[in-house]
Parts: C-alpha cells; sequence; structure tokens
C-alpha cells in the first residue's frame, strides 16, 4: 500500500531535517576530533607528564598504527640517573631524574593475598608486548620486570586500590612513556608510604678516582687495580665471567677531544648489617666481596640507598642522594587493608633529613683496598645500598642486588 503525502509535508520534512541533522553532525564533528591519536599531544604538560587517560580493557593489547607512532615518540633523554619510587599506601608512581621529580601517576598494587613486596629492586627485563607465564597468560603490556618470580611493572586496569597478583598496574600512557626512558637496571624503590631522594654529603662517602695511564701513576696515587687485587678475599669474583671482569671500567675526565669516552658500566654496592659484607656487582655481574666492620652491630641500621648523580668539580667529586625506606608505615595505614570505598588519605612524602643515612654510613668500616676499587670504578649510576637485611634469594643471575625490607 503506498502512503502518498501531502504538499507541505515535504517542507515540513526539509524544516526537520534542518534542526536533526545539524546535531548529529555537529555530534560526528566532535567524535572524530576527540579520536585524535595522543601522540599529537606534547609528551609533557606543565613541565611533567601524566599517563592519566583511562587504560579500555577491550583495545588495549590491540596493535595499532597509533601504538606504533606512540613508539616512534618518547624520545626524551634523562638528564641523568633515573629512580622510580611506588608508595603501597598511596597508590602513586614517582619517576625522578638526576634527583629531580619529573613525573607521577596512580597505580595498582597487589591484594592482601598476593602482596607487592617492599624492598629495593631495579629493572632487570622488559618486554613490549609480553604475557604472564603464571596466570593464564594474562596480557602485560609495556612490562618491565624487576624480580624473575614474577613482579613487574606494566599497563592494566586501575580501579582505585590493590588489585593485582602483586604486580605494580600503571595507567596505558605512564606505561609507554616510563617504558621508553628506563633501561635496564634503572633503580627501583616500594615502599609503604611515599618516599624521596634527598641530597647528602658525607666525607666518607667515596670519592671518584681519576684515572691514569698504566705505568704512570703519581707518586703516591695507586695505579688502577687489577681483576684480582682483592682475589683473597673475593668469592663473588670468581663466579664472574673472563669477559665481563677483565678490568675495571675506564672514565676518562676530561675525555681527550675527538676521542669518544669509553662506556661506562655503573657499579651497585650491598652493605649488609646481618652478613657483616660488602658486595659489589657491576651490569650485574658480581665482582667482588669483602668482609666488613660495622659498629654495634647488634643495632639496627636501616635501610638506606644512596645514588650518585653527575661529577662534579672536573671529575674530582660525584653529587651523591639518598632514600630512607622506613621499616614501617609511617601513616599507620596498613596498605594492603585499602579497598573500594575506602576513605582517601592526604598524601603525603616522607622526608627524613639524611642524617639517620649518614649517621648509618658511618658506622661502617671498609677495608682500604675495596674502597680504593670502587673509587676506581665509581660513576654516574652507581649506588650504595645499606641494610639491615641480608640479599634476597630474588638476587640472583641477571639481576642487581634485590633486597627485601618486610
Amino acid at each position: 500500500m503506498t502512503v502518498r503525502w501531502p504538499a507541505r509535508s515535504l517542507f515540513v520534512r526539509r524544516i526537520m531535517a534542518k534542526f536533526i541533522c545539524a546535531p548529529l553532525l555537529i555530534a560526528f564533528v566532535t567524535c572524530i576530533l576527540s579520536a585524535e591519536p595522543s601522540h599529537a599531544r606534547s609528551p609533557f604538560w606543565s613541565g611533567s607528564w601524566w599517563g592519566d587517560h583511562s587504560f579500555r580493557h577491550k583495545h588495549q593489547y590491540r596493535r595499532t598504527k597509533s601504538d606504533s607512532t606512540k613508539d616512534a615518540q618518547s624520545k626524551e633523554s634523562p638528564k641523568g640517573p633515573l629512580q622510580i619510587i611506588i608508595s603501597i599506601a598511596d597508590q602513586r608512581i614517582s619517576l625522578y631524574d638526576n634527583g629531580a621529580l619529573i613525573a607521577r601517576s596512580s597505580v595498582s598494587t597487589g591484594v592482601a593475598s598476593h602482596p607487592t613486596p617492599l624492598g629495593v629492586f631495579s629493572v632487570i627485563g622488559k618486554e613490549k608486548w609480553h604475557r604472564s607465564n603464571i596466570y593464564s597468560a594474562a596480557p602485560m603490556p609495556y612490562m618491565q620486570r624487576i624480580t624473575w618470580s614474577g613482579i613487574a611493572l606494566h599497563a592494566g586496569d586501575l580501579p582505585g586500590y590493590p588489585a593485582s597478583h602483586g604486580c605494580i598496574r600503571l595507567k596505558n600512557d605512564f606505561a609507554v612513556r616510563l617504558f621508553h626512558l628506563t633501561k635496564r637496571g634503572t633503580r627501583v624503590i616500594i615502599a609503604h608510604d611515599d618516599v624521596r631522594p634527598v641530597e647528602i654529603s658525607n666525607p666518607h662517602l667515596f670519592l671518584p678516582r681519576p684515572k691514569v695511564a698504566s705505568g704512570s701513576a703519581e707518586p703516591g696515587v695507586a695505579g688502577v687495580a687489577g681483576p684480582d687485587k682483592i682475589a683473597a678475599t673475593a668469592t663473588y669474583g670468581q663466579l664472574a665471567s673472563n669477559a665481563e671482569t677483565q678490568g675495571p671500567a675506564q672514565v676518562s675526565l676530561p675525555a681527550s677531544a675527538g676521542v669518544p669516552p669509553p662506556k661506562v658500566v655503573p657499579i651497585s654496592i650491598f652493605v649488609s648489617r646481618k652478613l657483616s659484607k660488602l658486595f659489589v656487582r657491576q651490569g650485574f655481574t658480581p665482582l667482588f666481596d669483602v668482609p666488613v666492620n660495622i659498629q654495634n652491630p647488634a643495632e639496627p641500621i636501616g635501610t638506606h640507598v644512596f645514588s650518585a648523580m653527575e661529577f662534579q668539580n672536573e671529575g674530582a667529586a660525584i653529587r651523591w642522594t639518598v632514600v630512607s625506606i622506613p621499616e614501617k608505615s609511617a601513616s599507620g595505614v596498613a596498605s594492603q587493608k585499602l579497598h573500594k570505598g575506602a576513605a582517601k588519605r592526604t598524601i603525603e612524602t616522607v622526608s627524613p633529613a639524611p642524617d639517620k643515612a649518614s649517621a648509618a654510613f658511618d658506622r661502617i668500616e671498609i677495608p682500604r683496598e675495596a674502597v680504593e676499587r670502587i673509587s676506581e670504578l665509581l660513576a654516574p649510576g652507581s649506588s650504595l645500598i645499606i641494610s639491615d637485611h641480608g640479599i634476597s634469594n630474588e638476587t640472583g643471575k641477571d639481576t642487581d642486588f634485590i633486597v627485601l625490607t618486610h
């Protein structure tokens, strides 16, 4: 049956089309504009970048042209050593470059039955499209591993409270940019409350030793130590491969004109009150360990992470920062009891004076030979960890020192 419209209905339909299609057109254009890829935005917003776009589950693992563009971006180079600090109580991650805060974002850490471990870690592996080999091949995009037992930073869903199986979930944009900034060895500190690095000056802290050509050492200055100088007490030296321990890292300060400086691999030093020993690693490879004397060995010394920033005074000195990790939450809020709907507490950063860390270092007596060798190897990015605890069993092949504080 055919319905015939009166002539005036044509006029009515045109008027209706004018007022109905216009909003639809506006909505369509708005949709197109809102779909502008995130890489078109500046990666730095008001001096720092924040990944506050929701991570959408149905799109998070699909590789797209936009992903490739994002991979090509974020070419910013850190000005100095990077440090990642995660606060369980605040569900927050902070990124420091050369001791200065450059970015901060929210996270979701482990639930009570699968808590995120507290302590000192480092990035030991990176994989852009990783899947869990523990939890049913769950996707873990932009994964940065910090233990071989399954703890990592990666992009994921952030409900606003702890919800993972121990990993640190990040917002997608933040995870992408962080992935491109870090490298293996980047320090990661996980604490109950938010802590931050502070400047520290101590006359007993290690000083870099300018390198001199072989056989041309100045009177009264020891030459570059050989790899077996401390062999009598170096049990770790026997474990290291010849290819990676043929000699200490060479640093020319300043570098000769036209001659590129040799690659420097920072060292990590760990002093354990529990074991009364000092251990040294370089590029995840054990170098040596020596016994140390600690004054009042029964008294706790705390856990402190010293980081060497940049050379000063033409290589005669180096700037240090330190992060002191409280053994217990200063806020009194049990991190694993955070849940959906919990009252949001005031976020504060624990900023202890460096006096306690300095006093802890002053209690340690290190053999002169070990101090000399450390001075020869010292470079920006090197670190010194002092702790009451021993080396975690997570520390092993292809890891830096891992120290658990809980």
